[in-house]
């Protein structure tokens, strides 16, 4: 699915309204149904079958998000439900489309009233304490900066008040760009987006405050998305479905891809047998290890399935690594280094070999990454002999841009694009929103995963499986997104058990091959992908 800028959702509508002919009123009243269909849902699950009764209170602003927010007001009391609307602007203010709903409200059984200050701070207070559901119509995608003083306050209240909040579009307060929230900004539960999501659901601490976050099309047709110069997508079931290599009835582990890690050190052993497990657990047919001799033994017990091969070097590979990576590469699909091989000068020598004389498809990550750190020009090597994958964090990106991890947060977006252009890479910047970058400029958000992923050995899994991928014969993009999504999904299927915490990378690993069948169970039951509206997380 596309991700857009404000702007380009702006064209995206201008384009509906006034080339395609489709009224602005029109896309408002379908944004609001969107708004109803969620809080039903809500107080549905939360055991309300009937919702009339139920109290709501909507915070409007003076543009067209408080438009949308009067005409879910309408909707909410048609329901039955009681409704109680604080208006952050004069009447006169609020103009078009806005104005109209405003109208329309006012002919209802709804109440409505104008926030001048602090004294109307008891009456929202009490409310929010009786309210069922708080509805956050404030700003839209067009705030810059931080919120107007006033209104943060009353932003506090509500997230002070523990009530579920459902924002339309972006809660107020996040940049639609870049995720910044200056000083206070609404948690919510669900944010309802409408036509395509936007890059601050995703980017900065736009994820903290936006929960799940729903997409609905507001019937804006996927044709008119579709000449708009967009390179920034979400990642999906259904993409995913599509990046599966299929397998076949004769199919053997010859066919099914080798794949070589070059891993551990002296302490870290397990950095391999994970990134091995992991590499197992995506499919690979032929799985062969390349690791020092003084731990060789300790790996080839952990992971029965793979070949271990020993390299001189008692704590960590060496120099003379080359010639055995060399010789094991020779058939391989793919290869992998990094996880837990310790920052070895000596190894230097090794990466600019690889780089500058393996063919296949290689994979840099973990102590790979810090030792390239260490010599700009060795990325360069690459020179179009075979794709490259780099999977740094936000520490080893900073390392590898000769910046501070400051610099790489506030920015993240326009980074590993520029990044994976210049290094020609594809290039997977982890974090609580994994984004995979293309030397062709597009970018990927990655929705799945969550908190629990930031254990030791995670990162480990996700080079394996990202390893093995490519050795299935899936192209670098589509492995590295394959990947990270489906790394994330099994995170999230380990959550629904035990929280944000207490699972292992080793179970990580071990849930792989679970949600990939997920994925394709789920395009079998319904033989396309037909939704127009789905939750992202």
């Amino acid at each position: 699915m596309r991700v857009v800028s404000a702007e380009q959702m702006r064209q995206i509508e201008e384009r509906a309204i006034h080339q395609y002919g489709i009224p602005s009123l029109l896309l408002m009243e379908n944004a609001a149904w969107a708004v109803v269909e969620e809080i039903r849902r809500h107080l549905h699950k939360e055991g309300m079958a009937d919702v009339s009764g139920r109290k709501a209170v909507i915070l409007v602003g003076r543009g067209n998000n408080g438009g949308d927010g009067l005409a879910v007001a309408r909707h909410l009391v048609f329901q039955g439900m009681d409704v109680t609307v604080f208006l952050f602007a004069g009447l006169e203010e609020l103009k078009g489309d806005a104005a109209l709903n405003l109208r329309l409200f006012q002919g209802t059984a709804g109440k409505c009233f104008v926030i001048e200050g602090e004294k109307q701070r008891r009456l929202t207070r009490l409310a929010l304490a009786q309210a069922d559901i708080v509805v956050d119509a404030l700003y839209g995608i067009g705030l810059r900066g931080a919120l107007p003083s006033l209104i943060e306050e009353y932003v506090d209240e509500v997230n002070g008040s523990s009530r579920w909040v459902i924002s339309i579009d972006i809660p107020s307060g996040v940049e639609a760009n870049t995720g910044k929230v200056y000083r206070t900004a609404i948690r919510a539960r669900t944010t309802v987006t409408f036509g395509l999501p936007k890059w601050g659901l995703f980017l900065g601490e736009g994820p903290n405050y936006s929960g799940r976050v729903v997409v609905d099309p507001i019937s804006i047709p996927e044709a008119y998305f579709i000449d708009e110069g967009i390179s920034t997508f979400v990642l999906t079931d259904e993409d995913a479905y599509n990046m599966l290599p299929v397998r076949q009835l004769k199919g053997h582990k010859g066919t099914h891809g080798k794949g070589i890690l070059v891993a551990g050190s002296k302490g870290m052993s397990g950095a391999a047998v994970l990134a091995g497990r992991g590499a197992l657990r995506s499919g690979i047919g032929l799985l062969q290890i390349v690791t020092p001799q003084g731990i060789a033994k300790e790996v080839d017990a952990c992971i029965t399935e793979a070949t271990v091969w020993s390299a001189p070097g008692d704590d960590c590979l060496n120099g003379e690594a080359w010639p055995v990576i060399l010789k094991q590469a020779e058939k391989a699909q793919a290869l992998a280094v990094g996880p837990g091989l310790a920052q070895n000068p000596q190894f230097v020598t090794v990466l600019e070999e690889i780089l500058g004389n393996i063919g296949c498809p290689v994979v840099l990550d973990a102590d790979a990454l810090n030792l390239a750190a260490l010599d700009p020009g060795l990325l360069g090597l690459r020179n179009g002999l075979g794709p490259l994958i780099l999977t740094p964090h936000p520490g080893e990106m900073a390392r590898l841009c000769g910046c501070s991890v400051e610099d790489i947060e506030s920015n993240r977006l326009d980074i590993a694009v520029a990044k994976a252009v210049e290094w020609a890479a594809v290039v997977v910047l982890k974090g609580s929103v994994t984004i995979i970058a293309s030397p062709d400029g597009r970018a990927f958000f990655n929705p799945t995963g969550n908190p629990g992923l930031g254990t030791g050995g995670t990162g480990d899994v996700l080079t394996g499986s990202i390893l093995a991928w490519l050795a299935q014969g899936v192209t670098p993009l589509e492995a590295a997104c394959l990947g990270v999504y489906l790394h994330g999904k099994a995170a999230d299927d380990l959550a629904t058990e035990y929280g944000w915490s207490g699972f292992t990378a080793l179970e990580v690993a071990d849930r792989l091959p679970k949600v990939r069948r997920e994925v394709e169970q789920k395009k079998e039951r319904r033989g396309k992908w037909g939704c127009d509206k789905f939750g992202l997380r």
